[in-house]
């Protein structure tokens, strides 16, 4: 497997992908591409209807026009188990519980971690059963403290890992064959990234990538190695790291067990519609994002990882910048 910069680090992904769920992708990205300039609206819609009149809002066409993508709808089947517990942390989403509708829609067994003052909100939308009361509230430290709360609990319930969930992702989707197909059941996506995690000795981190970052037109491979892994994250229980800090806390561990040499599992065969930062109310949006949040996130991650991050500006906000290649070469998968 090569990484982002062309270079043999690993086995090819085909000999890593042995024995897992079928994955084909093609390179249908486009040969070239022209920018057409109008001086008028009327010009326009007069050469939207030179090309077939497609819809007057798009920024882009394709020509000739492609084909629409059918996606056959599959019959729900039952999910497979997955063997490590799902823990979803939330705060003041007890109305929209994106998360936890998801896993309710697949079937898969999860707990959700909320503060004692929102028990009554949450038990009013959500089986009690599933529900796990944390023994504080409002620390002012996002939700460092109830990660490692779970992490604890997990432990204390004797697993090898745990899965730790954000509390906006919206759905889970299957990439395959330049097609991404929302996941209803019939198929675990917990039960096959476990699957190929513990085959390895040394993968502390893996977790599902985001929807947006795999495009469904380019030749991806079906998971990315030694790179960060966010929102939904399966970790290694016996680790002796903890999360801490404030901000960038996924980030900052993923960067921590790499450093030590572990290896982290980015899938991208199974991704996680996740809903962009700062669009859902409740959580961490408050608390943490205000003001000059996300300059202070930056800097805090940087003061973390000097030899690693830098703070760069992109789509018009302060954003790290983290360089992985050193990991990428050095640490290698080790199978058990």
């Amino acid at each position: 497997m090569k990484n982002i910069f062309g270079e043999e680090v690993q086995p090819a992904w085909t000999e890593l992908w042995e024995g897992m769920p079928e994955f084909r992708q093609e390179d249908l990205t486009s040969f070239d591409h022209v920018d057409v300039y109008f001086r008028e609206p009327e010009d326009r819609r007069a050469f939207l209807r030179l090309l077939g009149d497609p819809t007057v809002q798009q920024k882009a066409v394709w020509w000739p026009p492609q084909p629409n993508i059918k996606y056959q709808k599959k019959a729900p089947a039952a999910t497979p188990p997955n063997k490590y517990p799902v823990y979803v942390i939330s705060k003041g989403r007890w109305e929209t519980r994106h998360t936890s509708r998801a896993l309710e829609t697949l079937g898969i067994p999860y707990r959700i971690v909320v503060e004692p003052q929102e028990f009554r909100n949450y038990a009013a939308v959500i089986d009690r059963r599933k529900i796990l009361r944390l023994p504080f509230s409002n620390l002012g430290q996002g939700s460092i403290p109830a990660r490692n709360w779970v992490w604890e609990h997990s432990l204390a319930n004797g697993d090898a890992r745990h899965w730790i969930l954000d509390d906006n992702i919206q759905g889970f989707y299957r990439l395959n064959d330049n097609k991404k197909e929302k996941i209803t059941g019939g198929e675990n996506p917990f039960a096959a990234c476990e699957e190929f995690s513990d085959r390895y000795r040394n993968v502390a981190i893996s977790g599902l990538n985001y929807f947006m970052f795999a495009p469904r037109k380019d030749v991806v491979p079906p998971l990315y190695l030694n790179t960060r892994v966010y929102s939904c994250i399966l970790i290694k229980n016996d680790l002796p790291h903890r999360w801490r800090g404030r901000y960038n806390e996924d980030t900052d561990l993923c960067l921590r067990v790499l450093k030590d040499g572990w290896c982290t599992v980015l899938f991208n065969a199974y991704l996680a519609l996740k809903m962009t930062t700062m669009t859902v109310k409740g959580g961490n949006t408050d608390e943490l994002y205000a003001g000059d949040g996300r300059l202070e996130m930056a800097k805090s991650l940087q003061r973390q990882h000097p030899d690693l991050v830098k703070i760069t500006r992109k789509w018009g906000r302060w954003q790290h910048q983290v360089s992985y290649k050193g990991f990428l070469l050095r640490n290698k998968l080790i199978p058990i």
